[in-house]
């Protein structure tokens, strides 16, 4: 089914499955606004008061009629949940190796941080037929990072990590708004998705100003923040060892097992003493306000590497 002409591209895998619910949606609605009017109309003429002294009979009721009107409207809201839910499932999860990029939401910018180094403020530069996740928080206020021609919307919070994910399916520059009311100027916080050919992207990244690498840039933050003075490798530091902690179970003082994530990494570099690793005391200071969101999400992509560094050891060790 093609777009209608008033609605943007479907340049992205859920597009198309977003548009057929909303059309579904749209056609119910619009069947049973014509249906219940045309009844009340129906009736107003059909039983109207013909005479003063007209008196209705009494109605005691219909139940197969009642029933009918019960289980249709349940049978038709079962439909449309099981059908969204199915689409929200289908989209809270990015596919296993999608390309990871990062954002931060500032009154009034979108800054994109790309693994290699590349930044980039109100574009997003991405390959045609990958999925693209993207980890997104806000240095100030609620934002919310929206792309009508993907189908993909989801707010940007400060203090945490929200994640969305997308596959562009068609080449060309995208309209990136934010649509959430962020203050004087949120009607200028806009910006472009510019979905290219993988071969244009990677030519791409390697002519466009590069940086260190975020991981390189955690990496130069851990030691001059002093991390590694109590984050030693072999765990016989004041804290943890990091190293191979990034995707696995930590468990936690309290009695309490979690997964090291990146909502993990980052609450424990500004709030230390929310989850104390067992057998470890609460010495570590709070960075809160020390680092910029950038700085937090650098610092993150070095302990994940970290993660990496212990996986590909284990590997060794096997062989």
């Amino acid at each position: 089914m093609q777009a209608l002409p008033f609605q943007p591209d479907q340049a992205s895998s859920i597009a198309r499955s977003v548009d057929h619910l909303y059309y579904f949606l749209t056609l119910i609605t619009l069947f049973f606004t014509v249906l219940i009017f045309s009844i009340i109309f129906y009736f107003m003429i059909k039983y109207r008061r013909r005479s003063p002294n007209e008196r209705p009979k009494a109605i005691e009721g219909n139940v197969p009629l009642e029933v009918l009107w019960t289980a249709i409207p349940t049978m038709i809201v079962a439909v449309i949940f099981v059908w969204s839910a199915s689409l929200y499932f289908q989209n809270a999860e990015p596919p296993q190796g999608s390309m990871e990029i990062f954002v931060t939401g500032k009154q009034w910018m979108w800054k994109a941080e790309h693994p290699e180094g590349q930044r980039e403020i109100n574009e997003l530069h991405v390959p045609l037929g990958r999925p693209v996740k993207l980890t997104m928080t806000s240095e100030d206020v609620i934002h919310d990072f929206f792309v009508p021609a993907f189908r993909v919307k989801k707010d940007v919070l400060p203090g945490r990590y929200t994640s969305m994910w997308f596959e562009a399916t068609k080449l060309g520059t995208f309209h990136l708004f934010c649509a959430q009311y962020c203050g004087a100027y949120h009607a200028g916080m806009i910006g472009s998705v510019i979905v290219m050919e993988p071969d244009d992207y990677e030519r791409w990244l390697e002519g466009s100003e590069q940086g260190v690498t975020m991981e390189a840039a955690g990496e130069k933050l851990f030691s001059e923040n002093g991390c590694g003075n109590c984050h030693v490798s072999d765990g016989k530091g004041q804290g943890p060892s990091l190293l191979g902690v990034y995707g696995n179970p930590v468990h936690l003082s309290n009695g309490q097992t979690l997964n090291a994530d990146d909502v993990y990494i980052r609450e424990s570099i500004v709030s230390p003493t929310a989850k104390i690793v067992a057998g470890y005391k609460p010495v570590m200071p709070s960075f809160q306000g020390q680092l910029s969101e950038e700085q937090i999400m650098d610092l993150v992509a070095y302990v994940r590497s970290l993660g990496k560094q212990a996986g590909k050891q284990q590997e060794e060790g096997k062989k």
